[in-house]
Parts: C-alpha cells; sequence; structure tokens
C-alpha cells in the first residue's frame, strides 16, 4: 500500500529521487571529522529560531509603547513564554557560535576552492542575511541597548557622502528610531529575511550536492568508483552521516539547554544589562556596543579614527571574505598539506579576529585603539598576501585517496 502511495506521489513529484539524490544515494567522504558536525547544526539552530520565534510573535506587540511590556509578558505571564523567549534569544548567539566554526573548516581545508567557489558565495550570503536578521532582531525587545545599538549602527549610514543623510531616514523611516522603526524592522525580521535565509540555504545545499562535500585531505573522492559507480572512499550520507549527526545534536543539545536553564545572559553578553530597562531616547547607556558576534567588525570600524573610512573598512571586512577563493592560489586545498605560512597566518587570523571581537565589548582607550588597529591590519593582511605566501610556500604531496 505504503509502495502504491509513493508511486502515485513520484509520477507528480520526485519526493523517492530527491531523497535519493540528496540523503540515501548522496555519497561524503568517510573521513568526516568533528568539524562537519557544525553544518548540520547550524541547520538545527536555524530550525529552533523559525519555530522558537513563530511562537513569540504570537504575543508579541511591535508598537514602541508596547514592545517592551510584551516581551515581560512573554516571560511572565504567557505559559511556557520564558522559555520559548530563552531558547530564540540563545539560540541567536548559537547560530553565530557553530556558523563561525562552520566557516572555520572551510579556512582550514580549503572547501571555498575550485569546484566549490558557489558553495562559498552562498554560504557567506547566508552569512550577510544572518547579520541583518540578527541587527533587526536585536531592536524589537525595545531596551536600552536595543534602541541606542540600532542607533548607532544606522546612523554610520550618515556617513556615505551625499546619499547618507537621506538613506538614514529612509531605513529609520523617521527623523529618528521610533514606532515606525520598530515596525518595519519586525516585519524584515519575521518575514522578509527568514525567506531569504531558507532560500540561500536551499541553494547553499544544492549547490554542494552538486559538487560534492570537501573533506580533511582535499581529496576528489569522484575520481575512483568501483563498478557500480560508488566512490571507494564514500559513503551514503543516510544513514551513516545523518546518525553521527544525531551524537552532535545530543551534546550540542545539552550545553544548549544547560544555558538556556542555567545561565541565558551568558554574564550580559547574550542578553545585555541595558536591555532589561525599557528604551529611553534622553537617556544614553553608559557603554554602547553591539552583541558579542558583531564586535570584531565594531572594533575594526572603532579603529579607523575617520568616519567614513571606518565604515568602508567595517564593509571591506566582510565583502573579502566573498573573494577568498580567488585569492587563495595553492595547488592543495587542505591546511594538512598546506606550507606552514598559510597554518601562521590562519593562526594569526583567528586570534586577531578573537581578540577584535573583545575590543568590540570594551568600552574604547588609547591603548586598546591601537591593539584594535593591529588587529585589524594583519586581519587584511590574511587576505592580501594570500596570493603571494601561498603560490611561494612548498606544500606536502596530498594522497590519491582519503587517509581518514
Amino acid at each position: 500500500m505504503m509502495n502504491k502511495f509513493m508511486e502515485w506521489v513520484d509520477a507528480r513529484f520526485p519526493a523517492t529521487k530527491m531523497w535519493e539524490d540528496h540523503l540515501s544515494k548522496y555519497y561524503a567522504p568517510k573521513n568526516f571529522n568533528f568539524f562537519y558536525f557544525f553544518g548540520s547544526l547550524a541547520l538545527l539552530v536555524l530550525v529552533n529560531q523559525i519555530l522558537t520565534g513563530v511562537w513569540l510573535t504570537m504575543s508579541f506587540t511591535p508598537s514602541a509603547e508596547e514592545a517592551f511590556a510584551s516581551v515581560e509578558y512573554i516571560m511572565r505571564d504567557v505559559e511556557f513564554g520564558w522559555i520559548i523567549r530563552y531558547l530564540h534569544s540563545t539560540g541567536a548567539s548559537a547560530f553565530f557560535v557553530v556558523v563561525y566554526l562552520h566557516m572555520f573548516r572551510g579556512l582550514l581545508y580549503g572547501s571555498y576552492q575550485k569546484p566549490r567557489e558557489l558553495v562559498w558565495i552562498f554560504g557567506m550570503l547566508i552569512y550577510l542575511a544572518l547579520m541583518a536578521e540578527a541587527f533587526m532582531g536585536y531592536l524589537l525587545p525595545w531596551g536600552q541597548m536595543s534602541y541606542w545599538g540600532a542607533q548607532v549602527i544606522i546612523s554610520l549610514f550618515g556617513a556615505i557622502p551625499v546619499i547618507g543623510d537621506d538613506l538614514t531616514q529612509w531605513i529609520r523611516g523617521d527623523y529618528l528610531i521610533s514606532g515606525i522603526t520598530l515596525n518595519r524592522f519586525f516585519a524584515l525580521h519575521v518575514i522578509a529575511l527568514p525567506i531569504v535565509l531558507l532560500g540561500l540555504v536551499v541553494l547553499h545545499i544544492l549547490a554542494l550536492h552538486e559538487v560534492g562535500s570537501n573533506n580533511p585531505d582535499g581529496v576528489d573522492i569522484k575520481k575512483l568508483k568501483d563498478e557500480n559507480g560508488i566512490p571507494l572512499d564514500g559513503i551514503a550520507f543516510h544513514p551513516y552521516y545523518s546518525v553521527k549527526d544525531i551524537v552532535g545534536v545530543v551534546v550540542f543539545l545539552f550545553v544548549f539547554c544547560a544555558i538556556v536553564f542555567f545561565f541565558p545572559e551568558m554574564g550580559g553578553y547574550f542578553l545585555e544589562k541595558p536591555n532589561f530597562e525599557q528604551a529611553n531616547p534622553f537617556k544614553t547607556p553608559e557603554h554602547i556596543a553591539p552583541v558579542w558576534y558583531f564586535t570584531p567588525f565594531y572594533a575594526i570600524l572603532r579603529a579607523v579614527p575617520d568616519k567614513l573610512l571606518g565604515v568602508i573598512a567595517m564593509g571591506a571586512a566582510i565583502a573579502v571574505l566573498f573573494v577568498l577563493p580567488w585569492l587563495d592560489r595553492s595547488p592543495v586545498k587542505s591546511m594538512r598539506y598546506k606550507g606552514w605560512l598559510s597554518k601562521i597566518w590562519l593562526l594569526v587570523f583567528c586570534v586577531s579576529f578573537v581578540i577584535l571581537g573583545v575590543l568590540g565589548v570594551l568600552s574604547p582607550t588609547p591603548g586598546r585603539t591601537l591593539l584594535s588597529q593591529i588587529c585589524t591590519a594583519l586581519y587584511f593582511a590574511y587576505f592580501i598576501l594570500m596570493p603571494f605566501y601561498t603560490r611561494m610556500e612548498k606544500t606536502k604531496p596530498v594522497p590519491e585517496r582519503v587517509t581518514g
């Protein structure tokens, strides 16, 4: 009976074909390691954000007069509202944690190199849409840090010559951040950007499955196949990796739930203390800083004395990631077989990014500004010098088959 039903469905919709192409007959390299958990975990967190977001919109009121009170209502009066809110707020930070680790794996194993340039581009577009989504959602609680953080970020567009002031006013929808700003950010956060995100995720997965997954060795498993056309170093994604991913999901949920139940504010980094006070246009917080996942780019912005140049530097720090596939001239993909220059520069880049993230949270001092400038220079040097050090360094021979 089930077979007849599936035959009826397959005649009208490629359900079985999709299942085979993307799961049961999609062959992935058999040497995936710890870093390959984070792609599926990103998908898990995306589902969490969508489901909890839908529930929150049922009780949230997107107006300047009632937004803050409606969040308090969710936390105090809505049944299980507190856990839904904490799942969503903690999920936002968890999303960036797994995405940053997913991107690090791409840098480590050269997952952006030919033929996976489009996979990387779609991934970076997801990252860009994710930052926009997070920024729009950050204003919605209408707390002090939400209000003033949005005020600072939106005002940056005013540094653009000629159109800056008009662009800033157009984004706000008013002469200052007000209820109309909150309302349009709410619309973008719950409708427009999630649709864009889901579309990009589908494109990312389709592009990945078209060219095949990379692996820690950077070896193309499609080159060596058996008589049935199955890669010798590949295994079916389902059930092998789908079951393996469950282990990663269980461990992740242990950590995630521990944060949700015991320290959802994470010492003020996930939910800032000023955000427990209603937005007040006449009272500026002592220190304005964005949420931790924006702080590396915020530190780059502050490292440049000129406002316009700072905005350009911040934009360039994100834009340069898009051209990474064409900057790396190394004949090998994986860091396992690259030379010591690539390894040192990747370490320098990661350390600089973390330091910039820490500096972005702290209030500026002359010493911190100098350190931000040094780390900003190192951040860009990683990309600018990449065509040179990847071409000149001596690499190790890449094996014909995956080594495990």
